[in-house]
């Protein structure tokens, strides 16, 4: 669960009961949309400071994601200061609750003649904070304060993230490169740069029946629409466990394989089954082509959805939306029916197993992160995916697979396509961009939408 401090704050001559219980009903509110929290209230601008020591105290030492500064009515800026400072390091959400009507009044503890009180002050003080205010008859404000603790654990989580890439640069594209002293400063994720030649080490080691074993127990749940050759099932399942041992040892959350370059010319053996058995037996995030700013897109994209945050890629744009596709694979998460696969060949590369499974249709958020002159820039867009209908990539021996993708209906299909940041985009459902704002605003990431 997501932690979070909350300190309820009223001044010292205001009813006391009633600042206990509004910040007792904005706690509850909290707990019921998820967050774990580590609670102090009420904490008022008593002469001694006996309140705002108790605060401090109370949360010295302890380990939470976000500071919810929760104002119940009027109080002096420096009692709130007082404690936040201990803090500033943290993520915080100043919260002004709201008064009440009572026979036809208003009755107010003066809630938000607090936080605009306070809300400059936090600017000057470079708090990195979310301020968000209740109002009378309106529903409570705690699925906002909820969101921003998700980004906030996200941003947490970012910091210490590692990714794992065979190869590098695959097909001497641009686009995939990123830098790694700024990577590191901004979000935090390490990617690791492992050579394909311990995996293919690793995998001369394996022992054939724990491999037999992963073609009998994960692949065999695979729909084939005409029969795979044993060997490449087993090349497959050896390669999996090959990189699992990896993963293992050193904590990855996410691979990319050079994909072109590497394992097809070198190995004569398209990655995709690869990349399924990773994604949907270890619930690691994957994409192709040494695609690194696309992994750490992914990892975003997971810490704050809970989803695999899959990839796909631009074949066509038009008037009111893309068509996006993988030629090669898509997660079982996002696969709508069975996980349906083929042998198939692409031009000169070695037939290999492709999936050619239907993509969820739906709602859905597709971001890319990138990096232009020293800033870190997510490009960002909301639509509908539908059926694409029938489509085909010319080279594929005929008849051609229909390949998985969708039709992503967008509201401005031309400024999306202006501002398009390379040609993988990772996807997730439903409505995520307030999350994902949350995140950019914290980590400094400037929104392109």
């Amino acid at each position: 669960m997501i932690k979070a401090a909350f300190v309820g704050f009223g001044e010292v001559n205001t009813p006391i009961d009633i600042i206990i219980n509004k910040c007792k009903k904005a706690e509850q509110d909290l707990k019921k949309e998820g967050l774990d929290l580590l609670s102090v209230y009420p904490v008022t601008d008593d002469y001694a400071e006996k309140d705002i020591n108790k605060a401090i105290d109370a949360l010295h030492n302890k380990d939470f994601d976000l500071l919810v500064v929760c104002i119940a009515g009027w109080i002096p800026t420096h009692a709130v200061v007082k404690v936040t400072e201990r803090f500033r390091h943290k993520p915080m959400v100043l919260w002004g609750l709201c008064g009440w009507m009572e026979d036809g009044r208003i009755v107010t503890t003066a809630d938000q003649a607090g936080t605009s009180a306070i809300r400059k002050t936090f600017v000057d003080l470079g708090y990195n904070f979310k301020y968000v205010y209740d109002i009378i008859g309106k529903p409570s404000k705690s699925r906002e304060v909820y969101d921003y603790a998700v980004a906030a654990n996200a941003v947490k989580r970012l910091r210490n993230s590692r990714a794992g890439q065979a190869g590098y640069r695959d097909m001497n594209l641009y686009g995939t490169l990123y830098d790694g002293g700024s990577l590191k400063k901004v979000i935090g994720t390490e990617i690791e740069t492992f050579e394909m030649l311990e995996i293919e080490q690793r995998y001369q080691k394996l022992d054939p029946k724990d491999v037999q074993k992963v073609v009998d127990n994960c692949m065999s749940k695979w729909k084939f629409l005409k029969p795979a050759n044993p060997d490449g099932l087993k090349k497959a399942a050896g390669y999996y466990l090959a990189i699992k041992s990896l993963v293992d040892e050193r904590g990855y959350e996410c691979i990319s394989l050079k994909d072109v370059d590497g394992w097809k010319k070198l190995l004569g053996f398209p990655p995709a089954p690869i990349f399924m058995l990773l994604a949907n037996e270890l619930s690691l995030c994957t994409v192709p082509e040494n695609d690194s700013l696309g992994n750490v897109t992914q990892l975003i994209v997971k810490y704050l959805t809970g989803q695999c945050a899959f990839y796909l890629e631009f074949y066509e744009f038009f008037e009111d939306g893309v068509l996006a596709g993988v030629p090669d694979y898509i997660p079982a998460e996002c696969t709508d029916g069975d996980i349906t696969v083929m042998p198939a060949a692409f031009g000169e590369l070695s037939e290999g197993i492709l999936n050619v499974s239907k993509v969820k249709e739906g709602e859905v958020t597709i971001c890319r992160l990138t990096y232009f002159e020293g800033e870190y820039y997510m490009h960002l867009a909301y639509g509908k995916g539908v059926n694409p209908g029938k489509w085909e990539e010319a080279g594929w021996t005929q008849p051609a697979p229909q390949l998985p993708g969708l039709k992503i209906l967008l509201d401005d299909a031309d400024a999306f396509a202006q501002n398009v940041m390379c040609q993988h985009y990772i996807v997730s459902y439903g409505d995520n961009r307030q999350k994902i704002r949350y995140l950019c605003d914290m980590l400094g990431i400037n929104i392109i939408e």
